[in-house]
């Protein structure tokens, strides 16, 4: 390449001939292709509504392919666990069993502030021409952010957000932490309780989200648990053993006990049959993450 092509920025890559050949569509099909969404609110166990952007049939399919055949077998960073073949939420939470001090904070609008132009700008530096990545832009955002409801958007908040993740993850080697992050929820553990150690963490953790261009919840979000507190991860106890609250053992049993009396209870046998489903699978990856860190 001469030099009058590095001051153009010659747009190399692959072309959208080649996008359309591995989605099964024509070149033509491919760039007349205009994302319709329909947007709805559901309320968040929180408080307060989520906004979800579900794509309309033919653009959920066509995301479907794009996830399967454009970005399904790229590497993320290894900290990023949500949505991940291989990890859940119980990998997730043995991150951070039996430590000190267990410390969650939450990004604000994850999906929406991971920016389109930061989605265009991951698809050309993995090989992608300008064209062809303005239309992956174009299919896989909606409103200048990623469209919470959208089967691209789990893969592609990990896939952009390697800088992230690598970062926090540096950050936590310095201090002697574990880090993880699933979807917009990050946690870090300590093996110690410093008091000063955890203010500098958290603060240098907000500076790193900041530079990302996210914004962390910095008061009803930014939990910060000992081990004489029930510390939770991803919706399970890692004070010891992971495993669900001890509220919701009880209430399960309850639930299977007014069953198997001919009661009337809050679950079907179905849906308690799910969540039996979930405790095994719970204690299947306990045991087996427990017996991996004992190696």
């Amino acid at each position: 390449m001469g030099i009058w092509d590095w001051f153009k920025g010659k747009d190399t890559g692959l072309g959208p001939d080649e996008l359309a050949r591995r989605l099964g569509i024509g070149e033509d099909e491919l760039r007349a292709c205009q994302p319709t969404y329909r947007e709805f609110d559901v309320p968040k166990q929180s408080g307060g509504h989520r906004r979800i952007c579900a794509p309309e049939p033919q653009l959920k399919a066509l995301q479907r392919r794009i996830l399967r055949r454009v970005i399904g077998r790229l590497r993320c960073h290894p900290s990023a666990v949500g949505f991940e073949r291989g990890y859940s939420i119980v990998s997730n939470a043995l991150y951070h069993a039996r430590q000190a001090v267990v410390i969650r904070m939450d990004l604000k609008d994850f999906f929406g502030q991971t920016r389109a132009k930061r989605v265009r700008k991951y698809f050309q530096a993995i090989g992608w021409n300008r064209e062809a990545s303005k239309l992956l832009e174009k299919l896989c955002t909606h409103r200048g952010g990623l469209p919470q409801g959208a089967p691209t958007s789990p893969r592609l908040s990990n896939l952009v957000n390697h800088r992230l993740d690598a970062r926090l993850a540096g950050l936590a080697r310095k201090f002697g932490a574990a880090y993880s992050r699933y979807a917009d929820d990050m946690t870090f553990s300590l093996g110690d309780d410093n008091a000063s150690a955890i203010r500098a963490l958290i603060r240098a953790t907000k500076k790193i989200v900041d530079d990302e261009g996210y914004v962390l919840h910095q008061t009803r979000k930014l939990h910060i648990r000992r081990q004489h507190q029930r510390q939770i991860v991803t919706g399970l106890v890692v004070n010891d053993r992971v495993n669900l609250p001890r509220e919701t053992r009880r209430w399960l049993r309850a639930v299977e006990h007014r069953l198997q009396t001919g009661r009337q209870a809050t679950l079907t046998p179905d849906q308690l049959e799910g969540w039996r489903s979930l405790q095994s699978m719970i204690a299947r990856q306990a045991d087996a993450g427990e017996a991996l860190q004992e190696t």
